[in-house]
Formats: structure tokens, sequence, C-alpha cells
């Protein structure tokens, strides 16, 4: 049949009711405005609830010149050193893996290094090489060749909670958020960083690494919309584990696509003989309803995934920053204040400060062994009225920017 000559177009999506492509395509064919997220290889939808409208307008870059104007740019620009140690402590936790002190310190240089940079982030050649910088020394790189299932042991039985796609589907699917996030380029950053996020950790392309890698595309992201300035790595990780709700909401997030998938196919997938995999893993895994779920892959709502993801990027500039700002901040005015009294390395007045708070506004006998002038009670009194004043639960406070919207 010959495309329709005449007549005018019609969106695919109603703006009004949805997130949609900074730049529509039109399809003479059939007179449709093709304004969708991506393409048939993966299209997510992004509904405009009331809180997507309100990330629509959310501001990083002016929430992080409020901290400047506050605290100062030479407190946030050395809080940005620490803050992407936090980031990399907080996701390895995420994973229950945060006493890896070598993965932490590995992972936080990474996000330092690599974020924003590169012409094309989720090329396989470019993910492969992060993730063999995230890992460092590992058995497999690169694109998984083999089934992936996300669960838990409960009891004696191993609880099955996601399904990867099969591993034949992968780039396929990566090529489509590629072309998703093209397609949103000039659109709200923290949306798109849900859409890269989320995509890509349900897509689960890697052999290993997903999770991080998953994250740091949240901040890779913000990095290139610039809404967050290099230096700056937002902790979102330690956000989502800083509270149980914070946590719970993540999980929730995940379930939203996970939970209903495995309702329709508990009976589809089963444990049985074992078979070796083009990557030489051993697996027992067999799923039989893989052509029938696709569309669930490919053509995910994403609305409360982007809903969490914009609560904790606010949540992660407006308080976690801010609280890690006023600490240095605090610690820098309690340091000139103790050596008004007392001088020395700010590493030693530093152990005296923390000493001090830790010990209920009193100096230790421990604290004398390792400073002897502090058994002059004059000077101990001193030194502790310096801290009390800086850290008491008198001193005065900023209070916390007032919440404007919540995340599921």
């Amino acid at each position: 049949m010959p495309d329709t000559s005449s007549g005018n177009y019609i969106d695919a999506l109603n703006p009004d009711e949805f997130i949609v492509a900074s730049r529509s395509r039109n399809v003479p064919r059939w007179r449709v405005r093709d304004n969708l997220l991506g393409s048939r290889a993966f299209c997510p939808t992004i509904r405009k609830t009331g809180i997507v409208r309100e990330l629509e307008k959310y501001d990083c870059s002016a929430a992080l010149d409020a901290l400047e104007v506050q605290f100062g740019v030479d407190v946030l620009m050395r809080s940005a050193v620490w803050l992407s140690i936090k980031e990399s402590r907080a996701s390895f936790a995420i994973e229950h893996e945060e006493k890896q002190a070598d993965r932490v310190k590995r992972f936080a240089a990474v996000m330092e290094r690599r974020c924003g940079q590169g012409e094309d982030p989720l090329s396989v050649q470019t993910l492969t090489e992060l993730q063999a910088d995230i890992l460092g020394t590992s058995t497999r790189y690169g694109v998984r060749q083999s089934p992936v299932i996300v669960g838990h042991t409960y009891g004696f039985d191993n609880i099955v909670d996601y399904i990867a796609p099969p591993w034949e589907r992968t780039t396929e699917l990566l090529d489509g958020l590629r072309q998703s996030m093209a397609r949103t380029a000039g659109a709200s950053p923290v949306l798109r960083a849900a859409i890269a996020s989320f995509g890509f950790v349900y897509i689960h392309p890697m052999s290993d690494g997903n999770g991080r890698i998953s994250r740091f595309l949240v901040n890779d992201v913000l990095r290139r919309d610039g809404a967050v300035p290099a230096p700056f790595i937002l902790p979102i990780s330690a956000t989502i584990t800083n509270k149980t709700q914070q946590r719970a909401g993540y999980d929730r997030a995940l379930e939203a696509l996970s939970r209903p998938f495995m309702l329709k196919y508990q009976e589809n997938f089963r444990f049985g003989i074992q078979y070796t995999c083009a990557d030489g893993i051993r697996s027992n895994f067999h799923f039989d309803s893989y052509d029938d779920a696709l569309p669930t892959w490919r053509y995910p709502d994403l609305t409360q995934q982007s809903e969490y993801i914009g609560d904790v990027i606010r949540l992660t500039i407006e308080v976690e920053m801010r609280k890690e700002a006023r600490l240095l901040r605090d610690i820098e005015r309690a340091r000139d204040s103790v050596k008004n009294h007392l001088e020395g390395p700010n590493a030693d007045i530093d152990q005296i400060i923390r000493s001090i708070r830790e010990n209920d506004w009193k100096v230790s006998n421990k604290l004398v062994k390792a400073f002897p002038p502090l058994a002059d009670p004059h000077l101990a009194n001193s030194v502790i009225d310096a801290v009390r004043d800086v850290f008491g639960p008198q001193a005065p406070s900023d209070s916390l920017v007032d919440s404007k919207f919540q995340g599921p």
C-alpha cells in the first residue's frame, strides 16, 4: 500500500500526559508524529504525574549554586573528593560489599576520572572499559553470554526476583537504550538519568558490575547534561543507603517492573539440567517465555523509577551534600577556635575535636596521654568550650530545605 499522501499529523503520545522525545519524526505512511522516547528495540514511557512535572522543572545546577552561596566555593570544592569516596562506599554497601576498601577506592577513582568523559557512554566498548576499570582484575569482561537471574534465599528455597532478557538480545536492547538517550537529548537531565540507570539495570547487559555501572550512569548523565559540574559527584548511593525508607524505595522502584513480571511468568521457569554457555558459565536455569516476555524489557514504564531517582537526586543535593558541606565548614571553625588555645597539626586537632565530641564534652584520660598539655584544667576547659561552641546542642544550625515533592 502507498503512503498516506494527505492529512494532518497526530502525535503518537499526548505531550500533556507523557514525557515525549525532544525532536519528533513525521511518519508519512501513517501521518503520525513519532514523539516516542526510543525505537522498536527499546522505548520506555514516563507518565506526567505531578511528581514528574516537578522533576521536569528541577534545576540541579541552581540548587548547587545555592549551596555555594551558603558555604562558599572553597568548602564545596574540598568536599568533592570526600563525596566521591562516600558515593563509592555506599554503592558497594547496596551490594553488601562496603568492606572491600581497595574496590571502593578504585570505584571512586573511576567516578572522578570517567564521569562525563567520552562520546558514547553506552557503547559496548566504552562499557567494557568502564567495567574493567571498576572491577580491576576479573575472570570475565564484556557483554554477558549467559542467562541472568536476580534473587535471594529464603530458608532452603531459592527465590527468583527478576529474570533478565536473554543474552542474545542484550546488544540490540543496549543499542535501543542509546537511541532513547539520543531522542531525549535536551530534556530534563533528572529524567534522562533515570532512563539510563534503570534501563541499563533492567537490561543487565554486562557479565558483572551492572549495579555499579547503573549508578555511575546517573552521575554521568547529569555531568554530560551540565546539571552537575565537575568535580562534583552526587553521592546518590549514600542517600539510598542512608535511611531504611530510601533503601526500601529503591527496592520498590526496581520491583515496579520485576514484581508483575515474576507474577506473570512464575510458572515458566525452572532449575534443571546443567548446560555450558558461550562464555563458559555453567547454568541450570531454564525459562520458556523469553520471546513472550520481550515487550516487557523493550517497553518499560519507568514512571515510578523516575520519581524515585528524582527524589534521591533532590535529597542528595539539598540534604546530604548540604550536611557534608556544613560538617566540613564546622570542622574548620572548630580547628581555628581550638588553635587559639592549643597549636598543632590539623590531624592532631581533629583527633582532639572528635574525642571531645564522642566523650560527652569531656577530655578523656586517653586524650590526655596523647596530648599532655590537656592535663591543665584551664586549657582543657577552654578547648572543650571551643569545640562545644561549634558542635554543641546550643550551636546554631542551618535548617533543612523543605521537601517540594516526594517520591514513592
